[in-house]
């Protein structure tokens, strides 16, 4: 497992369908704040964006934006359009069977595909609350494979067939993907984050293998050996790169883990302390109350309330 694969694993990060527009002249949507990222793939002709406080966004087709901390925005297809959508103006829609919502005025020549992103609420924090506001990556001229899988979306929303609602969806966690791989590859050290420690080939290895094994009895210098560096750059560069220790990440690797079991399976807590490497339920309830701020028999009532949907 890599780093990214972790991370992505670990928080159960997953696209979540949203709008699939096509738009013809003179339309403009306001897209209110959302918990999660918000994510915008244009497939054909041209959108405009703003964002409060930002200069406004020109998109073409094959550009994706991502908006980590799901900031409202308005969309447009031209500046004029842009100026006048606001939280109390948007365009109106028509909404086809398929799902396609269709907006302006004349033949569809834009399209775009909007979908959000979520996390596990169990876990600790979100990798992606380290990304800047705004993340727009332009499809022109790429060769990391993001014009490829734009264009896929682009077919599915412009010609759909069975099936299309699976595609689509796979195909907006595979540009989340792509989309922090070229944000990796950028030159922008920023501060210490787990994506920024992804750039660091030690820490990264490190990670990974903690989010791998992360029940096995890992010592500092198991781990400084399994990475290929003395015990002494581990723990230097470690904090550098992730703005906390190995054995603060592994610590806080276990307890997420066990937060998704305690509320997602009846596991009694002596198995659940025993496979995410504590030796006794007591050490394991204190490690958790500490960081949770519940025992774990309270917080496993409290998140299965919290997550209970309502009988049909």
């Amino acid at each position: 497992m890599d780093a990214l694969t972790g991370l992505i694993d670990a928080q159960v990060v997953r696209g979540v369908l949203g709008a699939r527009i096509a738009a013809g002249d003179d339309w403009g949507w306001w897209s209110s704040e959302r918990q999660g990222a918000a994510f915008h793939a244009v497939t054909s002709g041209t959108v405009w964006v703003a964002l409060e406080g930002s200069e406004p966004l020109q998109l073409r087709a094959g550009d994706v934006l991502l908006l980590p901390g799901g900031r409202a925005h308005a969309l447009a297809g031209d500046p004029e359009a842009l100026a006048r959508t606001s939280p109390e103006h948007s365009d109106g829609y028509t909404l086809d069977a398929d799902g396609t919502v269709r907006m302006g005025h004349g033949q569809a020549h834009t399209h775009i595909l909007c979908a959000h992103y979520t996390h596990d609420p169990t876990a600790s924090a979100s990798f992606l609350a380290a990304l800047p506001e705004t993340v727009l990556l332009r499809g022109q001229g790429d060769g990391g494979g993001l014009a490829e899988t734009v264009r896929l979306v682009g077919r599915e929303l412009t010609a759909p067939r069975p099936g299309g609602q699976v595609v689509l969806a796979r195909l907006v966690d595979v540009l989340l993907v792509q989309a922090l791989r070229h944000w990796l590859e950028r030159d922008d050290d920023g501060p210490a984050s787990p994506l920024r420690a992804l750039r660091d080939p030690v820490v990264s290895k490190a990670m990974a293998l903690i989010d791998a094994e992360p029940g096995r009895a890992w010592t500092a210098t198991e781990l400084a050996r399994a990475t290929g560096v003395s015990r002494a750059t581990l723990a230097r560069r470690f904090p550098e790169a992730l703005g906390e220790t190995p054995a603060a990440y592994l610590t806080r690797r276990r307890l997420d883990l066990s937060a998704r079991r305690l509320r997602d399976s009846d596991l009694p807590l002596e198995r659940i302390a025993q496979d995410v490497g504590y030796t006794s339920v007591y050490a394991f309830s204190r490690a958790f109350s500490r960081a949770r701020g519940l025992p774990p028999g309270r917080f496993r009532t409290t998140s299965r309330t919290l997550t209970a949907r309502p009988a049909p």
